[in-house]
C-alpha cells in the first residue's frame, strides 16, 4: 500500500507541477500558399485559442470568450478584426486585399482562413505578421510560404515582424 502511494505522487506530482507551469513559448504558424490555377494566396493562420482570446479580451471586452458554448457573434467578429488589422501582405510590391474565408477550431488552435485573390503572377510577397506581439513580447510568428516552384519559411518577432521574399 506505501509503496502504491509512493508510486501514485511519482507519476501525478510531475502532471500536477507541469499543469500550473508557466506557459513561456508563444508561437502563430502561417501557411501561405501561391496557387497559380487559381490565381490566388490561400492563408491558414494557426494561433493559439487560449493566446488569442487573452489579446481578444484585453483589446477589445473581457467577456470574449472563443471555442465555447459562451461564444458569441461579437467575439468572432473582434477574432476577424484582429487577424486583418495585425497580418498585413503585399503581393509585387502592393498591399493586397486579404479575404477573411472563415475560422475553425481544432483542440487547442484556432485555424483562420483567408485568400488573396486575383494574383496572377507571383514575383514577391512581404509578410508583416504582428499577431499576438502586442501583449506577449517574446511571440514568434512562424511562416511558411510554398509555391510550385519554391518552400520557404521565416520567423518574425517583435524586433522583425515583417520580411520579404523574391521569386524572381
Amino acid at each position: 500500500m506505501k509503496f502504491l502511494k509512493i508510486a501514485i505522487l511519482i507519476v501525478v506530482l510531475p502532471l500536477i507541477t507541469a499543469s500550473t507551469a508557466v506557459h513561456k513559448f508563444y508561437v502563430s504558424t502561417t501557411n501561405i500558399e501561391y496557387v497559380p490555377k487559381k490565381q490566388s494566396i490561400q492563408i491558414i493562420t494557426k494561433i493559439f485559442i487560449n493566446d488569442i482570446e487573452d489579446v481578444l479580451q484585453k483589446r477589445y471586452d473581457p467577456s470574449i470568450s472563443i471555442a465555447t458554448t459562451k461564444e458569441k457573434e461579437e467575439d468572432v467578429a473582434y477574432l476577424k478584426r484582429y487577424i486583418l488589422q495585425k497580418l498585413k501582405i503585399n503581393v509585387n510590391g502592393k498591399p493586397a486585399e486579404l479575404t477573411y474565408i472563415g475560422k475553425e477550431y481544432d483542440i487547442d488552435v484556432v485555424n483562420a482562413y483567408i485568400e488573396i485573390t486575383d494574383v496572377k503572377e507571383l514575383h514577391s510577397i512581404e509578410v508583416k505578421n504582428e499577431i499576438l506581439m502586442d501583449l506577449f513580447e517574446d511571440q514568434q510568428n512562424i511562416i511558411h510560404i510554398k509555391t510550385p516552384k519554391t518552400k520557404r519559411s521565416f520567423i518574425l518577432d517583435a524586433d522583425n515582424p515583417k520580411d520579404m521574399l523574391n521569386f524572381d
